[in-house]
């Protein structure tokens, strides 16, 4: 009698993200991965966690209540879930390799990109590493083909050092609006890049406003990254200080 065959996996549910999902998400994982004693999570400390001054870009100052919301919307989405925890204060823990369709390594470099967005694969191997072990760029680069390939990342530069990909968990005004910065600032002489716009630390409640905030808030990480290409040397094969 023949084996039966063997179950189909599950295809992943992941939908693009606004930019408070895409942290609050992001936070649940890393924390997940690198303090697991204070995995699930309660509302307050994916808060600071949301709000935290290193690994994170752009700065939030998010309150629970935008927290909430986004957990709802998440919840709703299939990606985290809340539990009881002992009777006491509800936390909650994500679905990130469900709901992405992906392994430990591709969940490790999929949440740094959630956490800072657009970066060159250098930076990425290095922030990613201390979530899962990868060994070098040569190790790094099968997972971001295989990501790619998966619709889940998106090579904003040329392959080649340094390359600089992001998730594609985007918006789409978002996306189109990283992809314009990067052919905007690729044609212009350094001389005329345009110049840093400061990110608002709070995130407007209204979204459209948010979204322009967004915007501007790309487009100085986008300045940034433009400018780290430039210097870009060997040193590109280890991972950037914090």
């Amino acid at each position: 009698m023949a084996d039966p065959a063997p179950a189909a996996k599950p295809a992943p549910k992941w939908k693009p993200l606004d930019e408070i999902q895409r942290r609050v998400l992001g936070v649940l994982i890393e924390k997940a991965k690198t303090t697991p004693a204070g995995y699930p999570m309660s509302v307050n400390a994916i808060v600071a966690g949301c709000n935290q001054k290193n690994n994170r870009e752009p700065l939030m100052t998010l309150d629970d209540f935008t927290v909430e919301k986004a957990l709802d919307q998440l919840r709703n989405l299939g990606a985290v879930s809340e539990i009881d925890w002992l009777g006491r204060v509800s936390k909650f823990k994500h679905h990130g390799y469900e709901w992405l369709g992906v392994n430990n390594p591709e969940l490790a470099v999929m949440t740094e990109l959630l956490l800072r967005g657009a970066q060159a694969l250098g930076d990425l191997r290095g922030r990613a590493a201390r979530m899962d072990p990868i060994e070098d760029l040569a190790a790094l680069k099968p997972i971001v083909s295989a990501l790619v390939e998966r619709g889940l990342m998106v090579e904003l530069t040329p392959a080649g050092r340094g390359q600089i990909v992001s998730h594609n968990l985007y918006l789409e005004p978002e996306r189109e609006a990283l992809r314009a910065s990067l052919r905007g600032d690729a044609a212009r002489p350094a001389s005329t890049a345009v110049p840093a716009i400061p990110a608002s630390a709070t995130v407007p409640a209204d979204r459209a406003t948010a979204l322009s905030a967004e915007i501007a808030e790309l487009r100085t990480e986008v300045t940034r990254l433009r400018e780290l290409v430039g210097n870009l040397t060997a040193k590109l094969d280890f991972p950037t200080p914090e």
